[in-house]
């Protein structure tokens, strides 16, 4: 359950320098003595990087005459695609703990803020053994397919101010959806973002407290993006859905990741600067529980109102 770690973004490695002159010609060959004149290295410490590179996922085509060719890049939650996409200042720019299993993000992603870890960092696994949602209840994801990620966040706000947060990052899920896909995107209080009236994605924020004051905070976010019908558990497949499921295609899942960090950086720094009417305005926009009559279920019990 180690995680695979990336670097900062102001740190590029020779591997990142390797895969940046391959896609800038992507499809096309690229000899292996200029990738070692401009990496100052042997050709021979070129092609043990390509061959980490293949090890993780990238179709790359070698040739003794010719050098080497990108074919493909792999729709894998990789640190290095990420930010390659990324237009944030801050969320999602520092350190990327990259897992290809663990139990939950949110679990890793407390221990790294517990430890110091700065706002920014983010947690992205492939798959999730024991995903949660609100109240604990259980989130099914299957492996390779959908979006687990945690970003950590220190806004020195008081606990109470929780609930905005909540709002504001499920405002920022569901304007993300939009935006990326196309899709309708609705947010239903408080932390479920539906299509076509089923579950898409939700969100799960934990947090720690010192003199009444937020310390951090982990936002959890859970979306089906590539996941068929089939893959989820029959009790819950008729008020599910994914990307896939609703427009017949795979979707690139570090653009809806990015579209995401963008939407809720944005919203994250309005809340901040100009309180919250701005984001509760765009969150009556996406959603149709205005007026109506909720029942909420707590550890505490159930109110209705």
């Amino acid at each position: 359950m180690s995680a695979i770690t990336a670097t900062p973004l102001s740190r590029v490695t020779p591997k990142d320098i390797l895969l940046d002159s391959l896609k800038q010609k992507q499809g096309k060959w690229v000899s292996g003595e200029y990738l070692a004149q401009r990496l100052s290295m042997t050709r021979s410490a070129v092609w043990k990087r390509i061959s980490i590179l293949k090890e993780e996922g990238y179709g790359i085509d070698s040739k003794t005459s010719k050098g080497y060719r990108l074919l493909e890049i792999p729709d894998l939650l990789l640190a290095r695609e990420i930010r390659d996409r990324l237009l944030t200042s801050v969320l999602g720019q520092g350190e990327i703990y990259r897992y290809l299993s663990t139990d939950s993000t949110n679990n890793r992603a407390k221990e790294f803020a517990a430890a110091g870890a700065a706002e920014g960092v983010l947690v992205i696994a492939e798959e999730q053994a024991h995903g949660r949602g609100r109240l604990d209840r259980p989130w099914f994801s299957s492996a390779g397919e959908n979006i687990c990620a945690s970003l950590i966040v220190r806004p020195c706000l008081p606990p109470g101010s929780a609930s905005r947060m909540v709002i504001l990052t499920a405002v920022a899920a569901a304007e993300a959806l939009i935006a990326a896909t196309g899709l309708t995107a609705t947010v239903k209080w408080p932390n479920d973002i539906l299509v076509g009236g089923r579950k898409i994605g939700g969100i799960l924020l934990e947090m720690a407290v010192e003199m009444d004051v937020i310390d951090y905070m982990v936002i959890g976010l859970g979306i089906n993006v590539n996941s068929p019908a089939e893959r989820f558990p029959e009790e819950i497949r008729a008020k599910t859905t994914s990307v896939l499921m609703e427009t017949g295609t795979a979707f690139s899942r570090i653009t809806l990741l990015c579209k995401f960090l963008e939407f809720l950086e944005q919203g994250y720094n309005m809340f901040r600067e100009s309180g919250f009417e701005p984001i509760i305005n765009r969150w009556k926009a996406l959603t149709d529980m205005v007026g109506r009559q909720v029942t909420i279920r707590t550890i505490g019990g159930c109110y209705k109102g």
